[in-house]
């Protein structure tokens, strides 16, 4: 067990010449991340430019509602939590292995790929602290940077013709 500053880790530190574990898995291809992730996790941000999250009713069972707005931790909390997400699923866009629904490599390598998550990433934190401050006005401008971020992308890597040519 190593001692750093009198307490007693649960785990040792990593040495600097200890092999890296491998890469987690990665069940999901990028079109059920999204659906699963980022669809969910943007819809809460945008319905926040629209309807003021205090006034959302909670559902008549918070604990099994499935609208986050309406869940036990709903309103402006399933604001800040969404946007929080949406910055730790950037993360989950740049593991090895993860591959497009056409069978594709995610294109890791691609510069503008790297580009394009760090702009959900942005917009992602740039929602919470918008969130943060519970000013519906400032969401409408987090609204339009979620929408930018996420449309430089489709238009590149998403919106086209034939769905085998995605993630190219």
């Amino acid at each position: 067990m190593t001692i750093l500053a009198g307490a007693a880790l649960s785990t040792p530190l990593v040495d600097r010449g200890q092999a890296q574990s491998p890469a987690p898995p990665v069940p999901a291809n990028l079109a059920q991340l999204m659906k699963g992730t980022l669809y969910p996790a943007s819809n809460v941000i945008f319905a926040a430019q629209d309807e003021n999250p205090a006034d959302v009713p909670r559902a008549k069972d918070p604990n099994m509602a499935t609208d986050l707005l309406t869940s036990s931790y709903g309103k402006w909390e399933a604001v800040e939590n969404s946007a929080l997400a949406i910055a730790e699923v950037a993360n989950l866009l740049t593991l090895p292995g993860r591959k497009c629904a056409n069978g594709l490599d995610v294109p890791l390598r691609n510069a503008d790929w790297a580009k394009f998550v760090e702009q959900l990433r942005d917009a992602g934190m740039t929602a919470y602290a918008a969130a943060q401050t519970k000013n519906q006005d400032k969401m409408i401008d987090v609204a339009d940077l979620m929408t930018t971020a996420c449309k430089n992308c489709h238009d590149k890597y998403r919106d086209r013709a034939k769905p085998a040519d995605r993630c190219k």
